[in-house]
């Protein structure tokens, strides 16, 4: 059952990392063009902010995965 939930979640974080890394290319050239600008950047904004959320989903799966299934005793010391 660890290896169900391993590759589940490791498998959701890369497909969110691959939707976010296709949204950015799909920005850069509208950035270039300067589509964006100071009054209208609600894009670049909403992208950070997905961006971050899955770095900060990553941060605490990656522990999550690393320590369940380890002896209690073994963590602390």
């Amino acid at each position: 059952i660890f290896f169900s939930f391993y590759f589940a979640m490791t498998g959701m974080h890369a497909l969110h990392m691959i939707i976010g890394l296709g949204i950015m290319l799909w920005m850069i050239p509208r950035i270039r063009r300067g589509t964006y600008t100071r009054e209208y950047f609600s894009p670049v904004e909403n992208f950070g902010l997905y961006w971050h959320f899955v770095d900060i989903v990553w941060i605490f799966l990656f522990p999550l995965l690393y320590l369940i299934g380890r002896d209690p005793w073994m963590i602390i010391m």
